[in-house]
C-alpha cells in the first residue's frame, strides 16, 4: 500500500476526513509551488494534487485554465514538475497526486514517465482525458511502478460503466460533484449523497468529492458523505489574487485552515 492508501487508513482510524488541495504547478513559479506544498501540509492538507499545465485543459474552468497558461508561459514542463516533486520529497512525505492530461505524458513517453514519476516520489496520477478503455497503454507501466491510477466518476456515469471503473481503480475514487468544468457551479449535497451511496455499494475504496467546493460550509456538508474533499479553483484563485503580496502563502494557508477546521 502506498502513501495515499496509508493516509486514508490513518484518517479513517482517527475518524477524520481527507483535505485534498489542488495547485497548478508553476503558478506563479515552481519554487512558489514547492513552498506552497510544504506550507499547506503544515496547515492540515492531507494530500496534494499537483496540476501539470496543459495548453488545452478541457476539464478545467477559467480559473485553472488561466493558471495553466501562466505556468506554460513561465516555462513549466512535465519534466520540471517531476523535478519539483523530487525536491518536495527531500523534506516531506505528503501523498502527491499528479493531475493532468495524456498528451504531455504521451510526448514524454509512457514508460519513461512512469519510471521518472516513481523515482521522483509521485504516489498517484489522474489523467482526465484517458478513459478506462484506453488507460491500458499507460497503466501497464504505472501499475508496475506502484503508482495509483485515480479514477473519475461523474454524475452522468451509468451503473455498468461505474462497475467497469471501480473494478480497476486504486488509491481512491474522485467523484465529480457537478456536470461541467472545475469551479463552474456549486455542488448540490443531496445529489452527491445519493450518488456516493450508489458508489459505496460497489467498492470499499475511499471516495473524495471535488469540483465547485469553495467554502467551509460546503466542505463540512460534503465531508459527512465522503471520505475526502477536494479544493481546487478556490485555492488557485487566491494564489492569483495575492501573487504580488508578500503574505500570499499565509493568506492561502489561512483559507485552507478554515476548510480543515470545517472537516473536523
Amino acid at each position: 500500500m502506498g502513501r495515499i492508501g496509508k493516509k486514508f487508513e490513518e484518517l479513517r482510524a482517527n475518524k477524520e476526513k481527507a483535505l485534498i488541495v489542488y495547485l497548478t504547478a508553476g503558478d506563479p513559479s515552481l519554487a512558489a509551488t514547492r513552498e506552497l506544498v510544504l506550507s499547506l501540509e503544515k496547515s492540515g492538507v492531507n494530500i496534494v494534487e499537483i496540476g501539470v499545465p496543459f495548453s488545452d485543459p478541457t476539464a478545467d474552468g477559467p480559473v485553472i485554465q488561466a493558471a495553466s497558461q501562466r505556468a506554460l508561459k513561465a516555462g513549466t514542463t512535465l519534466r520540471g514538475v517531476l523535478e519539483l516533486v523530487a525536491e518536495i520529497r527531500r523534506t516531506s512525505q505528503i501523498p502527491i497526486l499528479l493531475f493532468g492530461y495524456f498528451n504531455p505524458i504521451f510526448a514524454y513517453g509512457a514508460e519513461k514517465f512512469s519510471q521518472a514519476a516513481k523515482d521522483a516520489g509521485v504516489d498517484g496520477i489522474l489523467v482526465v482525458d484517458l478513459p478506462p478503455e484506453e488507460a491500458g497503454e499507460l497503466r501497464i507501466f504505472t501499475d508496475a511502478a506502484g503508482i495509483d491510477f485515480i479514477a473519475l466518476v461523474a454524475p452522468t456515469t451509468g451503473r455498468d460503466r461505474l462497475k467497469t471503473i471501480v473494478q480497476d481503480a486504486t488509491g481512491f475514487l474522485y467523484y465529480i460533484s457537478i456536470t461541467g468544468v472545475t469551479g463552474a457551479a456549486a455542488p448540490k449535497v443531496e445529489d452527491i449523497s445519493r450518488e456516493v451511496g450508489k458508489i459505496r455499494k460497489m467498492t470499499k475504496l475511499p471516495i473524495a468529492v471535488g469540483f465547485g467546493i469553495s467554502c467551509a460550509d460546503q466542505a463540512r456538508a460534503i465531508a459527512r458523505i465522503a471520505d475526502g474533499v477536494v479544493i481546487g479553483s478556490a485555492v488557485v484563485r487566491r494564489i492569483d489574487e495575492n501573487r504580488a503580496n508578500s503574505d500570499c502563502i499565509q493568506t492561502v494557508c489561512a483559507y485552507v485552515r478554515e476548510i480543515k477546521e470545517a472537516l473536523s
